[in-house]
């Protein structure tokens, strides 16, 4: 199974990488919320490909067994591979968002810094 590509830049408003995705900053939140709904669903069917996975002949015959030793668990490893690295894909991507949210909410607190610290004007 190959390694699992980082996300792709993500830019918010003005800020992050460009070349990538752009959302305006209000759409994070909701953009990140799907992904994290996706991971665990993703949770669910890792579950249940690791059922598949552990197929076992329903007899102890030849052909039972070589039914689930010649195609069925070696199916069922796959799908459960390709599950995890799904998985992981997704969890790059919720990192990233988190990050961009996460400067978004520095940036935000930065502006209310600047503007608490200064002095009225008379």
């Amino acid at each position: 199974m190959s390694e699992v590509p980082p996300a792709a830049p993500i830019q918010v408003g003005s800020g992050g990488s460009p070349g990538g995705y752009k959302f305006e900053p209000g759409q994070v939140d909701a953009v990140l919320k799907q992904w994290q709904d996706l991971y665990e669903e993703l949770q669910k069917d890792i579950s249940h490909a690791q059922k598949i996975a552990r197929v076992e002949p329903p007899g102890s015959e030849f052909a039972s067994r070589h039914f689930v030793d010649s195609g069925a668990k070696h199916s069922g490893d796959t799908l459960l591979d390709q599950h995890k690295w799904m998985k992981n894909y997704v969890l790059n991507y919720i990192h990233a968002l988190e990050e961009a949210s996460g400067k978004i909410q520095q940036g935000e607190q930065l502006a209310t810094d600047a503007v608490s610290s200064q002095k009225p004007v008379l």
